[in-house]
């Protein structure tokens, strides 16, 4: 699960007044040299034993509760939640306005954010808030976007285009109590969607998501990518919606261009795309080439095929299994070559700029077919070509 930034805890510690937090709750105080006295709220307090130090924005009960610390600390205290929940209702403001007196917290009477989801909408309806709501989670996430930075990939435009998002485990805070039959059915929904899991837990929490959309607009596919670097062993860095692949990523390029960039990933897809090659779509991993993707291609008359597949073991052999296939369908097949143990992320991010290493790479891409090697045609954005031994020649680290 992807931590909460430290700058943005310190940011809330910092600026949120634990004495505000007292206050609202009703709490009068009385001053005592540097620091504010009043009742404790937490327990039956005869004498006041709460301590408000204002100039370090701290609070301790020095009674029965023997707690204290930051208004995160009051806030989990105050409303039952956790340290995620309490800063997500801090981030939104989302506390009393009014004076209320704190009882004994019960999880149906947990305080919510509001709800990114409605109850009456249906699967396709659903599908698209959740989208919208990582999406919005995404622009604010720091962590997320710093991620997409490190992959070359912090195009405004593209994450607005593909509705790019991020699960760091909020939905969950915005839905009804799970012990409420609202909260139940709705997860309930989600988990048969499969954003949710029978733990309980976000199926793409702490992953980068990318939707597929039809074209109708609905979310036909979702691919998440972890954005920790360190995960506890066996859990995998790719997620996708359970069960079996839809859609076809970008499908719109396929409608523009009679000639597309195939990728192994949507990452190595995203890449492209940012580098200026619209006409670019993905498969989804190594063996991913779907029967959707096959349809697409024979629905919207696609003609030449330029097949990125990583430069491993792994890709060589995919890559050379569909062009053979491609080309029983009668396209024409080019392999892009980068260099061994490559894939097109890490070689944009190598060779700058990507826009115009790239398309050395298109256009020296190797013919598969039989014949006379036609001249490609791949429309790029270059004018000023990159040196082609500055493109060709570079080697990854070991």
């Amino acid at each position: 699960m992807a931590r909460i930034p430290e700058h943005e805890v310190e940011r809330l510690k910092r600026e949120v007044s634990v004495q505000r937090l007292a206050e609202t709750r009703g709490i009068r105080f009385t001053r005592h040299g540097a620091d504010l006295i009043g009742k404790c709220p937490f327990h039956d307090d005869k004498t006041p034993s709460l301590v408000i130090t204002p100039s370090k924005n701290l609070w301790h009960c020095l009674g029965a509760c023997n707690a204290g610390g930051s208004p995160i600390d009051w806030v989990m205290r105050a409303e039952g939640v956790s340290f995620r929940h309490a800063v997500e209702l801090l981030k939104a403001d989302h506390l009393p306005l009014a004076a209320s007196p704190i009882q004994p917290v019960k999880q149906s009477t947990v305080r919510k954010l509001p709800a990114p989801v409605e109850r009456e909408a249906d699967d396709r309806v659903l599908l698209l808030q959740v989208v919208d709501y990582y999406h919005d989670t995404l622009k604010q996430s720091p962590e997320a976007l710093k991620y997409l930075q490190s992959r070359g990939l912090q195009s405004p435009e593209m994450i607005e285009h593909f509705k790019l998002g991020f699960a760091n485990r909020t939905l969950g805070y915005r839905l009804p109590a799970k012990n409420r039959a609202a909260g139940a059915q709705m997860r309930g929904r989600l988990q048969e969607l499969g954003i949710y899991r029978e733990s309980g837990h976000e199926h793409f929490n702490g992953s980068v998501v990318i939707p597929v959309f039809d074209a109708a607009g609905a979310v036909v596919e979702m691919y998440g990518r972890k954005i920790t670097p360190r995960l506890r062993e066996g859990t995998p860095d790719h997620l996708y919606l359970p069960g079996a692949h839809r859609g076809v990523w970008n499908e719109e390029a396929l409608q523009a261009s009679k000639d597309i960039i195939l990728c192994e990933a949507l990452i190595d897809a995203l890449t492209f795309w940012c580098a200026g090659f619209r006409q670019v779509t993905a498969s989804y991993g190594v063996n991913g080439f779907t029967g959707d993707h096959r349809r697409a291609f024979q629905q919207h008359g696609t003609e030449r095929v330029y097949i990125a597949y990583d430069r491993d073991e792994a890709g060589e052999k995919a890559a050379a299994e569909l062009a053979a296939e491609l080309i029983e369908m009668g396209l024409e097949c080019f392999r892009v070559q980068f260099p061994k143990g490559m894939d097109a992320n890490e070689y944009a991010r190598k060779v700058t700029p990507a826009a115009k290493s790239l398309a050395v790479l298109l256009n020296k891409a190797e013919w598969l077919g039989n014949g006379k090697r036609p001249e490609p045609r791949i429309e790029s954005i270059v004018i000023e070509p990159v040196s082609e031994d500055v493109a060709l020649e570079i080697e990854p680290e070991p």
